[in-house]
């Protein structure tokens, strides 16, 4: 019997077989596809011609076509839908692939004709993106170790492969814990809950095959559950079980595992030549070093944990009102925070909520991409990688730009948090290959029959996600190593974090933020109270997050610690952390970091772009119109249909100008007021 995964996807749009792929296809195929790609590189390794930038550089770049795209197929898979089959198959699969990429980016073989080539730039003729894709592909080369002795390549691919098993059993114990967890809620225990989280929590059940009600450890059911539970009891048991994933003992517990992967880290980097891994990792990135990441957090934290240590006193004066005494904890912040944008801004989440029906927001998206760039969203009826996900053509002018999937419903399956990835990338080398780009989200199923609601913060997880699905789907290289999302990684997060500015603008709001039932438009009033308290809470949520991306700087560049968690509460010590806040990603369920090293040292990238972001939508403020045709157009040329291929300092510039300052960013959070007093006023720590 042929292999579907080995077989020329030759349906619609080259979208993979679903519907004829099993589990079992898997093995034979991965077996397959590496010794493919292994022929494909050793005949680029030994090719007796003088190296030149075809048989070199573009020949790697299509190198190993197969093995990616069954990989990108069993990620999807293995992400959204696992499985014990599927996840023991990764366990296996994860230090082949780790050894694999090793031996092709350790091959001195093929360093030396990138050397060549590199050596003799100025006489090749290289178009600037080729100069740039010969320059990526060299630092990529070197920086896996492919310029060090014998003893040094078995050593660092020994390092590989074992950190690819650990990142993997990170995940895998996270969505354990995650899985395993849920907490049946009384009718009494559902008092005080508004209607849609009562929905939310049996469909729950019903996913589980369960009656009544559930709660589990899905964000979106958890956050809003602490934000409206009045029942101090149940917030805390709830709390602590969330903040518990990846540390509750046992085989799921991941702690020993972060003291290894940051000590195999930690090697890595001293083996290049680094004096630890946040120097390794920083270096090609807009940040270059770890002083430019503490230089940003720092002047954002400041003027954030003011801002949270008075609001910590008006929520506990609010709680004493309500006779509890003691401390404000970590389980109250929520719940009381959201009584208090009742108070101030007559905001209710249960009359917001109605507005933001999944389906409208889906609409608003589209539409925004429309009016910015002319894209087109079509329906499509095929298989797909599950029942939940649903698919369109995207187009522009006529011309077929891009498939895009959406596969947005939490499953006990499927990982948490949201992202954007792509089963395949823009490329016009060796044919114009158009993208199939994918948002995966973790919101609340609708109770059967209902329409799925969103909030506030939600509806921007959708707007953020597909800001990244623009970069894709714009994108317009001849490589696919510069295609898409393949920049800095404190630049990736520019197009995603500047899409979410669309949802705040009133037309959009006025037009997409109808009622479910009346299809009537949002109030002016209240749309302008939601407008107003955008900056609600933002003392808490920059605290959260800026404490974790100081506590992943921390582990980085400090020795490697025997005991992380000490480290993590030395670091939360240092810089004065409010009791009631903890970390948004404690270590032991930090997946950013530790499921993979993609953020690692990188936490802080969110907040670097957000500089960017925010100024950048200030030059369609600027321009008088947030869909001005030129700037949407500078955009698309100079990031979203740039990728990688040049520095994305000179992409920013080219687009803007200019480089921007922090200032954006704290008006933005409505923290400037604090910046400026933090110069004269004392820390009242």
């Amino acid at each position: 019997m042929t292999n579907p995964l080995l077989q020329p996807w030759d349906g619609a749009f080259g979208l993979p077989p679903f519907a004829a792929i099993r589990d079992d296809d898997f093995e034979p195929a991965f077996d397959a596809a590496l010794a493919g790609a292994r022929r494909e590189v050793e005949a680029i390794a030994v090719n007796p011609e003088a190296p030149d930038f075809g048989n070199t550089i573009e020949a790697l770049d299509l190198a190993g076509a197969q093995l990616e795209r069954v990989s990108r197929l069993f990620s999807l898979l293995v992400s959204t839908d696992s499985t014990p089959a599927r996840e023991a198959l990764q366990r296996r699969l994860a230090p082949r692939l780790a050894a694999h990429e090793s031996a092709v980016l350790m091959d001195a073989r093929l360093l030396e004709r990138i050397e060549t080539l590199w050596a003799g730039r100025d006489r090749l003729a290289l178009t600037a993106e080729q100069a740039r894709v010969l320059l990526l592909y060299r630092r990529m080369f070197r920086r896996a170790g492919a310029a060090l002795d014998a003893a040094g390549r078995q050593r660092m691919a020994g390092i590989r492969e074992r950190l690819a098993v650990l990142s993997t059993a990170f995940a895998q114990n996270l969505l354990a814990d995650e899985r395993g967890w849920m907490l049946p809620l009384s009718a009494a225990d559902l008092e005080g809950l508004p209607d849609f989280l009562r929905a939310a929590t049996r469909a729950a059940a019903q996913e589980r095959g369960l009656e009544g009600h559930v709660l589990t450890l899905s964000r979106s059911l958890v956050e809003p559950f602490l934000q409206h539970s009045p029942r101090r009891d149940l917030r805390r048991r709830v709390h602590e079980a969330f903040a518990a994933r990846g540390a509750g003992g046992g085989e799921t517990d991941n702690r020993a595992l972060v003291a290894e992967i940051l000590r195999l880290r930690e090697e890595r980097a001293r083996l290049l030549g680094y004096e630890n891994f946040a120097a390794y990792k920083l270096e090609p990135e807009m940040a270059r070093k770890p002083q430019a990441v503490r230089d940003l957090l720092g002047a954002v934290w400041e003027p954030a944990r003011r801002r949270a240590l008075a609001d910590a006193e008006l929520l506990t004066r609010m709680m004493r009102a309500d006779g509890i005494n003691g401390e404000l904890e970590p389980w109250d912040w929520r719940y009381y925070a959201e009584c208090r944008r009742r108070q101030e801004h007559a905001l209710d989440e249960a009359a917001i909520k109605p507005h933001f029906a999944l389906e409208a927001m889906i609409g608003a998206a589209f539409d925004c991409a429309h009016r910015l760039f002319g894209l087109d969203f079509t329906p499509l009826d095929l298989p797909l990688h599950h029942p939940d996900a649903r698919a369109w053509e995207v187009t522009r002018g006529g011309r077929h730009m891009a498939v895009f999937i959406a596969d947005h419903f939490a499953r006990a399956a499927k990982r948490s948090g949201a992202w954007c990835s792509a089963l395949r990338s823009q490329r016009r080398l060796g044919g114009d290959q158009r993208p199939i780009v994918l948002n995966v989200c973790n919101f609340a199923r609708p109770a059967e029959g209902a329409p799925a609601l969103l909030s506030w913060d939600e509806a921007r997880t959708l707007f953020h996600e597909f800001g990244h699905a623009l970069h894709h789907i714009l994108s317009d290289v001849t490589y696919g190593l510069v295609s898409g999302t393949s920049v800095a990684r404190d630049f990736v997060e520019l197009p995603s974090q500047l899409f979410e500015h669309w949802l705040e603008v009133p037309d959009v709001l006025d037009t997409h933020a109808r009622h479910v039932e009346t299809g009537a438009a949002i109030p002016g009033p209240l749309r302008d109270r939601l407008l107003a308290a955008a900056t609600h809470d933002q003392g808490f949520a920059t605290v959260e997050y800026v404490a974790s991306a100081l506590v992943d700087l921390a582990f980085h560049e400090r020795p490697a610690p025997a005991d992380p968690m000490a480290v993590e509460a030395a670091v939360l010590a240092e810089i004065g952390m409010p009791h009631a806040i903890g970390m948004r990603h404690a270590t032991p369920h930090f997946a950013h970091v530790f499921a993979g090293d993609g953020y690692a040292s990188g936490y802080y990238s969110y907040m670097w772009s957000e500089v960017l972001d925010a100024d950048a939508f200030e030059a369609f403020r600027e321009a008088g119109n947030p869909f001005d045709p030129e700037t949407a157009r500078r955009l698309e040329r100079h990031v979203l249909a740039a990728g990688g291929t040049a520095e994305p300092e000179a992409l920013y510039l080219a687009f803007r100008g200019r480089m921007p300052g922090v200032g954006a960013l704290l008006r933005g959070r409505g923290l400037a007021p604090a910046a400026e007093a933090a110069a004269t006023e004392p820390d009242p720590a």
